[in-house]
């Protein structure tokens, strides 16, 4: 105790004898006319301290003054100065501490400093002046367009908030300029400025001047070493990277584009037998004009051939059988392209792996092995690993938010306990694409395998996407009248929650019922129809079951129109029933559909449309037609609204009871007045529909199209009667407010209805519709955008059609023919919306270039 205490007594003394020689020698200096007070308080602040002499001192306490974004004790523990531990002064410690918070990159300065000293006990201040904060960052020499895109770029780097170092302005301004180089733009320069933010303590904002450039033209691509293969043969592979050859020709360089187009080239040499061939090497450099030049150099090698194939490991099907499949022949040109659609999954189907996987093989392997190189000749021995079958264990759905899964599931062809196939996959992904309840750009398909089971599962992955429909279009027609057009369709409705409050959200919705409701009118028009379709009656069986009925009412008032007409009216009531059916044969993408039709038209001094081919006007009665329409279908068409490949056949057939040749068959039907002959109509009617969708590369689709349609006759002496024929000609739009008026409205682009007339059946500058028609179109599409809230693509055609006034005049090679292009959007709450602009070569007594040309708008629906 007593040795403490005289410990404690002699600290106090020369704590106190420092203290008052301190107090002696400032009183000294500011007295003395040579040292300033300035300099006495510097002299305090930061004592002068021997090197010569260091000393070992006990940390008695580290502060940190400048941290306002940053935590000092975190700066205090990284800086390694720790309360209690020996600190050398001066000595390595308060380097080492200085440099480890300068590797933090959170200061711009670090300084630290004595503050105090009690005896052998040291207190320290760390002192740091912290790098600015990003407040806010802007572009300059751009588009706002563009400014999203840059955006995600930019956070990569530094985000609001986030410290502003030299080094996070380099590597941002870099990351633009790679944006822009992709694009073609090799010159792209990005300078970043940076100013204080006086509205934030210790803040900057960055601006990046973007200077894009011109896109640099590609003058020349020169191929040397080749000797077999023509250059413009190897210049076609290169897609993406294409010459400068004419005034609009799209020309660009791309660095990973210009990569995947020499594998092109490779690839190619590949399928022309030289599995050899090689890029050896390149040369890119720029004119004074600054224009690009390339020079590829490659190396064919030889050109070989298949010789002998032979199997092994093969047990399930023969080598005769495989051989069928594969389709490749001893002699033919070694195609290495080839010999892999053949094995794995070619787009046809006709591949060895669709074979076993077909049969539940998942876990074939098809392994080709070059035995032998005789001269030009290749041995290949195709050695085959089949497993053991695989059974479908689980069948997920995932994704389908609004559509219940029994709706999606009744479309699968995957089921649980079945053996994997490949085929059903596909099968069952169209279906439920065609479905038109889900996005088919982010559909999906997992097949997750148990080895050791034997089993794999199969996950569909679907993403909803609106189907219903407003229609809300309007159209010219009709004695100078705008037509209106308000419907709605539920193309994925429930009746079953119709009594369910939590299921209507707006509607009761999920079950892929369909329920259309609309309403027409242009003043003297009116027409209301509505339907509703069960695709599945009884839940099992792909049955559906429509009812569907609608009520036309057109007239000419004369206290509208004038004393002048006369009361002219013309009425139809429709009601339809329809069974369709999945067929199985002649395979399963067939369908049948059969509808009962009864219909009543009453018409009273209706004008000419009406008119046999006598030029007899069929102006006034009422009219029974009592038809059955059978319809035989078969699609195949991968994606209903942008449509790549497949296609869409139908036959229909419309037949009434032959009332004249059941009953009264001695009565002279030609005496008799239109009203009596054709009080109950009979005819029968075909219609061939056909819709063919190729892709010729990447997005192009072809789209290839027929049409025929025929309306015959039991009865010569009564004759094709005026009802049920084709309105061909117009946009279809124009025309719409007849769509229910007992004939077919065909749209033909480039003419109107009075361009198109069968000979005996024009008068006064009006056209009746035909019995006979033929049309044929070519559409080439791209799209613009395949967004399912907006598909868009633009097209161009070019269409041939006719009328004629019986099946023995028609000629399918004597067509009025037209070209033009087009426009189309798919919006999912309005359906087709676009326009086509349209030049008939053929048009009768037109003699100037607006007179050959028509332009139709498509509002709301597809014409037919």
């Amino acid at each position: 105790m007593m040795r403490y205490t005289w410990y404690l007594m002699q600290k106090l003394f020369n704590l106190y004898s420092k203290v008052a020689f301190q107090l002696l020698a400032v009183a000294f200096v500011a007295c003395s006319c040579f040292v300033s007070t300035a300099g006495a308080q510097s002299l305090d602040s930061l004592p002068i301290v021997d090197y010569g002499a260091p000393k070992d001192f006990e940390i008695g306490g580290v502060k940190v003054i400048g941290s306002k974004y940053s935590d000092p004790n975190a700066i205090a523990s990284i800086s390694g100065l720790k309360v209690g531990e020996k600190v050398r002064l001066p000595g390595p410690e308060i380097p080492r501490a200085i440099k480890s918070l300068m590797n933090l990159r959170l200061f711009t300065n670090v300084r630290i400093i004595k503050e105090k000293t009690i005896g052998d006990v040291v207190f320290l201040e760390i002192l740091v002046l912290e790098r600015p904060r990003l407040s806010v960052y802007t572009y300059s020499g751009i588009p706002k367009g563009q400014h999203e895109k840059l955006n995600d770029i930019v956070n990569q780097h530094v985000a609001k908030g986030g410290i502003v170092t030299e080094n996070v302005k380099v590597n941002a301004a870099k990351g633009i300029e790679k944006f822009y180089v992709k694009k073609g733009l090799l010159d792209a320069k990005v300078f970043v400025t940076e100013t204080r933010d006086s509205s934030r303590l210790n803040s900057v904002r960055l601006n990046f001047n973007v200077n894009t450039g011109k896109k640099v033209k590609i003058k020349d691509i020169d191929i040397v070493g080749n000797t077999k293969v023509e250059d413009k043969k190897l210049l076609k592979k290169m897609s993406k990277t294409k010459e400068k050859k004419r005034l609009l020709a799209g020309s660009k360089f791309v660095q990973d584009l210009y990569d995947k187009d020499k594998l092109e080239i490779v690839k190619y040499f590949n399928t022309v037998g030289y599995r050899d061939a090689r890029v050896l090497g390149d040369s890119l450099w720029r004119d004074n004009d600054g224009l690009l030049h390339i020079k590829i150099n490659v190396n064919e090698g030889h050109q070989y051939y298949f010789r002998n194939i032979t199997w092994k490991g093969n047990s399930i099907y023969d080598a005769k059988a495989l051989d069928q499949v594969l389709g490749i022949k001893k002699g033919e040109i070694y195609n290495q392209e080839l010999l892999d659609n053949r094995l794995r999954f070619s787009q046809e189907g006709r591949d060895v792996s669709t074979l076993y996987m077909d049969n539940g093989y998942l876990f074939f392997n098809v392994d080709p092995t070059e035995v032998a190189i005789v001269g030009d000749s290749i041995d290949l021995e195709l050695r085959i690993y089949e497993g053991p079958q695989a059974t479908i264990d689980k069948v997920v759905i995932k994704g389908n938010e609004r559509t219940n899964e029994h709706v999606v599931r009744r479309e699968l062809r995957t089921l649980p306990g079945e053996k994997f196939s490949r085929t059903d996959i596909i099968r069952s992904q169209r279906q439920i694409v065609n479905l038109g309840y889900f996005n088919p750009e982010k559909f999906g398909i997992n097949t997750p395998v148990n080895p050791e089971r034997g089993t794999v599962d199969i996950e569909y992955t679907v993403e909803e996407r609106p189907s219903d429909q407003l229609e809300l279009s309007a159209g010219w027609g009709g004695i100078n009248r705008i037509i209106g057009t308000l419907g709605v369709s539920f193309n994925n409705f429930s009746v079953r929650n119709m009594m369910n409050k939590n299921a209507w959200r707006p509607l009761p919705m999920g079950d892929g019922q369909r329920l259309s409701l609309r309403a027409q009118s242009n003043g003297y028009f009116q027409n209301y129809s509505t339907s509703f379709t069960e695709p599945w009656l009884g839940g099992r069986k792909p049955n559906s079951f429509s009812l569907s009925g609608f009520y036309n009412k057109i007239g000419y008032s004369p206290a509208v129109y004038g004393a002048s007409v006369a009361n002219q009216k013309f009425n139809i009531v429709n009601v339809s029933a329809n069974l369709g059916r999945r067929l199985k044969w002649p395979d399963d993408n067939f369908v049948s559909s059969t509808s009962l039709n009864y219909q009543v038209l009453s018409l009273n001094n209706w004008p000419g449309v009406f008119r046999l081919e006598d030029g007899t006007s069929v102006s006034s009665g009422r009219y029974v037609n009592f038809n059955l329409k059978q319809v035989f279908a078969r699609s195949t068409v991968n994606e209903p609204t942008y449509p790549r490949e497949g296609s869409n056949i139908s036959l229909t057939i419309q037949i009434t009871p032959p009332y004249s040749l059941l009953f009264n068959k001695d009565k002279d039907y030609k005496e008799l007045a239109p009203q009596e002959k054709f009080k109950f109509l009979e005819y029968h009617k075909w219609r061939f529909d056909a819709d063919w969708y190729t892709t010729i590369t990447g997005k192009l689709v072809l789209k290839t199209s027929a049409k025929i349609g025929v309306l015959g006759a039991y009865n010569s002496a009564i004759g094709v009667i005026p009802f049920e024929r084709f309105q061909v000609g117009g946009a279809g739009i124009n025309n719409q407010q007849v769509g229910f008026q007992g004939f077919d409205i065909i749209s033909s682009r480039g003419y109107q209805t009075t361009d198109l007339a069968p000979k005996g059946i024009l008068s006064n500058g009006q056209t009746s519709p035909s019995p006979v028609f033929s049309k044929f179109t070519m559409e080439l599409r791209y799209p613009l955008s395949l967004n399912p809230s907006s598909t868009i693509y633009a097209h161009t055609f070019v269409q041939g059609i006719n009328v004629w006034s019986n099946i023995r005049d028609w000629n399918p090679f004597e067509l009025k023919r037209s070209a033009g292009f087009g426009f189309r959007v798919f919006l999912p709450m309005f359906g087709i919306l676009g326009f086509d602009w349209a030049y008939g070569f053929d048009k009768p007594g037109v003699t100037t270039f607006k007179g050959y040309s028509a332009f139709n708008i498509v509002l709301g629906f597809e014409p037919d």
